[in-house]
């Protein structure tokens, strides 16, 4: 668990060049705490090991994000803790709001765009599939369209961009089944949008279980 440090130099400079970008990237996540986190992961290896998954997953997520050129918010689903992993000199901290997924995402995106962001991405804090290049690439999407998609394996989507509000994305959704893809990219026919590569989230056993990077947290299930 990171601890607040004092601030330096560089800890300024940092602030001072994400507080000129016009990148933002949202960060959705829950709160990491047994028994309320990848439930469905959880149902095949249990609580324990899928909360040592979930953070192992928040790890990484951290990683391939604190180096983004772009502010970052990381909103919990919660409460907001203040001493963890998501670092206070990278990372701003609010709570999701709304009444499911879609009024929480359309919020978020709102208020980036009322503070003056002109390009607003949003990711999940589950995707062992995904590096800072790739963001990169979504950013850089958004130079020549709209908006950009990431399509996940399961048929939602693992990331989302807009250079404009389309509140219509955040409706009439069913919120993780596998129409929600489809019915985005519907939202989206008379717009100009990139997609990104497929890639696969983390939700079910079967989307770790031959994943070497896994295997210490499945050796319990081992015969």
């Amino acid at each position: 668990m990171l601890h607040t440090k004092k601030e330096t130099k560089d800890d300024k400079t940092i602030d001072f060049h994400l507080a000129n970008s016009k990148n933002l990237l949202l960060i959705f996540t829950r709160n990491p705490e047994l028994g309320k986190c990848k439930t469905r992961l959880a149902a095949k290896v249990g609580n324990l090991a899928a909360l040592d998954i979930y953070k192992f997953l928040l790890d990484h997520t951290v990683k391939i994000t604190q180096n983004l050129f772009a502010k970052k918010i990381v909103y919990y689903s919660e409460e907001i803790w203040e001493n963890d992993i998501w670092n206070n000199t990278f990372f701003e901290k609010r709570q999701q709001k709304g009444t499911d997924l879609g009024k929480r995402m359309e919020n978020a995106f709102i208020d980036g765009f009322e503070r003056g962001f002109e390009k607003i991405i949003i990711i999940g804090s589950d995707m062992f599939d995904l590096d800072q290049n790739d963001l990169e690439k979504a950013f850089s999407a958004l130079n020549q369209n709209d908006f950009v998609m990431g399509p996940a394996q399961d048929g939602g989507y693992y990331l989302l961009g807009m250079k404009k509000m389309k509140s219509e994305l955040f409706k009439n959704k069913d919120w993780g089944s596998e129409t929600v893809l489809e019915n985005t990219l519907g939202d989206l026919a008379n717009e100009k949008f990139a997609l990104l590569e497929e890639r696969n989230d983390i939700d079910h056993y079967e989307d770790i279980q031959n994943n070497p990077g896994f295997e210490p947290f499945l050796k319990h299930m081992q015969a």
